[in-house]
């Protein structure tokens, strides 16, 4: 059972749970949410509050959302998940800051390219909520499909990035 430590960050005007291992950044949360939005991404994970865990994730996401930062550089720990989930996720990574690509597109890029519907259900299970950026990703008609976050966060994001 793996330990996550957590905390509430104020961040550009809203809060988000930022979950961590030692080996690194494992959730960003939706705005305003509660930690169960964390609990429900890791069920069997003990969860303790964090200390200093969170602090180099929250400033890089404070820089982001200031529009001072377009990468991040803090380790990640990803979950235990299927190997098209692990691949959609590291393709997310590539989608460049301010650009945006479709469900077709990320999922050739992930190596999936009939697998659709599965890669979308892998980026709506996206536990890093801004820095894998999955608000990245259309639908292929151009509109802006779900996010776990909501539409108006999503919106947001998309708005920050063609500053």
């Amino acid at each position: 059972m793996p330990t996550i430590y957590y905390r509430r960050h104020n961040l550009a005007g809203h809060t988000y749970y930022l979950g961590a291992t030692a080996q690194g950044l494992c959730f960003v949360g939706s705005w305003a949410q509660t930690l169960a939005e964390l609990q429900s991404f890791y069920p069997l994970a003990e969860l303790r509050p964090a200390t200093t865990q969170t602090e180099a994730a929250a400033t890089e996401l404070a820089q982001y959302l200031n529009g001072q930062r377009r990468e991040f550089t803090i380790p990640i720990a990803w979950p235990q998940a299927t190997p098209l989930q692990q691949a959609v996720w590291q393709a997310l990574l590539k989608v460049p800051y301010g650009q945006t690509v479709d469900y077709s597109t990320l999922a050739q890029q992930a190596g999936y390219p009939k697998a659709i519907r599965a890669v979308a259900s892998a980026v709506g299970k996206n536990p890093l909520l801004i820095v894998a950026p999955c608000h990245r990703v259309l639908r292929k008609d151009g509109q802006l499909g779900g996010y776990r976050g909501g539409v108006i966060m999503k919106q947001t994001l998309l708005a920050l990035e063609q500053k």
